[in-house]
């Protein structure tokens, strides 16, 4: 599968964690793609940060950047899923409390690899650094992913990050959402807003010539999806799914031309699609590259 992707044109793997929806464990899923294939990058979009302690997940990923020679590419989000943390027995705090955390456990991490902290005490992590810290082979680290839907977590990774995600969910990202999210990005960013790599995560992929009959067909998948996870979402429309940058949904030059406006309108240069989607996905991606 690792080499496949490569071959197809991808450049990055991506491994989320959702214990609660089974599947394999991120960082040695990570390992042992990164082991697969020398040129794949490999990205945890995203580890759960309430599932983790900073400093034992700093080592892990130092530890990862080292072994792949500098391929890696670190997410860390703040927990959304309810059930994730029940799974665990972990409790699920309100969103203000899990941001707090999340904001501190990259101040850690991050100081860990910048050598600026010997010593931290915040609310919810007392740590000392290691004696003698594990070097990554990306200076001064790995690229960081953070992202989220609220004002707060866009700007936390505006301000942190080096990739910025735009959203999780898939029932909130109209193109006028889209607009007023990357404008918060671009205000918490500053000066550094050029330097950033904004991310999208495509929900769905339709190849197709008949886009209404395909996005009529998403809105049912979608629909039976979120109820089987127990995920509480909006209804979509058909309408909302042609509109929407989460869903592609056309004839691959279609497509091609969506993502080079998306990239004009929202700055978006990154995108992710989930594994299904592979080689639906792959005329694209050789269309991009031009192949």
């Amino acid at each position: 599968m690792r080499r496949r992707l490569r071959n197809l044109g991808y450049s990055t793997l991506c491994q989320g964690q959702h214990v609660a929806w089974g599947g394999i464990e991120p960082m040695v899923a990570l390992v042992v793609a990164a082991d697969a294939t020398s040129a794949l990058r490999v990205a945890s979009h995203v580890f759960t940060n309430d599932l983790h302690n900073p400093v034992l997940l700093w080592q892990a990923a130092t530890t990862l950047d080292v072994f792949s020679d500098g391929r890696l590419e670190f997410g860390l989000g703040a927990g959304w899923l309810r059930s994730d943390y029940e799974t665990c027995g972990v409790p699920f705090e309100p969103p203000s409390a899990r941001i707090a955390r999340l904001e501190e456990a990259v101040r850690v991490i991050k100081g860990l690899w910048n050598h600026e902290i010997t010593q931290f005490t915040g609310d919810y992590y007392r740590v000392t650094a290691p004696a003698w810290p594990l070097e990554p082979s990306q200076r001064p680290h790995p690229p960081i992913f953070l992202g989220g839907d609220g004002r707060r977590m866009l700007t936390l990774a505006a301000r942190e990050a080096d990739i910025v995600g735009l959203g999780a969910d898939p029932a909130r990202a109209t193109p006028e959402e889209t607009d007023r999210r990357v404008g918060w990005i671009r205000e918490a960013a500053g000066g550094r807003y050029q330097e950033l790599e904004i991310q999208i995560g495509v929900q769905a992929i339709e190849i197709t010539d008949n886009r209404r009959r395909a996005a009529e067909e998403i809105v049912e998948r979608f629909a039976t999806a979120t109820s089987h996870l127990g995920i509480a979402a909006a209804p979509l429309t058909p309408d909302y799914v042609l509109a929407s940058p989460r869903f592609l949904v056309g004839a691959v030059e279609q497509i091609v031309e969506e993502l080079h406006a998306r990239r004009e309108r929202y700055g978006v240069s990154y995108i992710t699609v989930h594994g299904d989607a592979v080689d639906a996905f792959s005329p694209v991606v050789a269309n991009l590259a031009g192949r």
